[in-house]
């Protein structure tokens, strides 16, 4: 597998945790999954039939004691600094999804904050520009 290939691996990975951190991937979260791997620049080249074997990737890991610690470690060790922001916005992509986010998922993004030494003015930021793209007219 080459560099790209694990670093997109990686990132489909924490979004896949990101919908499965409150327990339940609900079917937008799996559609925004979809559709970001479908357009993003980051993801050009990727084999979207490689999403099934990344998921199962994701839920033998959730399975184990320290399963999101193991994927933000696979996270780090693969994703080049310069995309840890990459990372922590398509993981609110997809916790944004489906418009309410959960603690476990609040849980998540404080983890890969503390991962990533991300300061709160630009994680901030991406937060609440993904709440701004999810409002609904309700």
């Amino acid at each position: 597998m080459s560099d790209a290939h694990a670093v997109q691996d990686s990132l489909v990975l924490l979004m896949v945790a990101a919908a499965a951190a409150d327990g339940a991937i609900s079917d937008l979260e799996l559609r925004e999954v979809e559709d970001l791997v479908s357009f993003l620049p980051v993801f050009r080249g990727f084999d979207r039939s490689r999403l099934p074997d990344v998921a199962e990737r994701c839920a033998t890991l959730f399975s184990t004691e320290d399963g999101i610690e193991a994927i933000i470690e696979d996270v780090k060790a693969k994703v080049p600094v310069r995309l840890y922001e990459t990372g922590y916005a398509l993981a609110v992509e997809v916790i944004s999804a489906d418009v309410r986010a959960t603690q476990a998922e609040l849980r998540l993004l404080e983890m890969l904050r503390d991962a990533f030494d991300m300061d709160r003015l630009t994680s901030g930021a991406i937060e609440h520009s993904a709440r701004v793209r999810f409002r609904r007219l309700d």
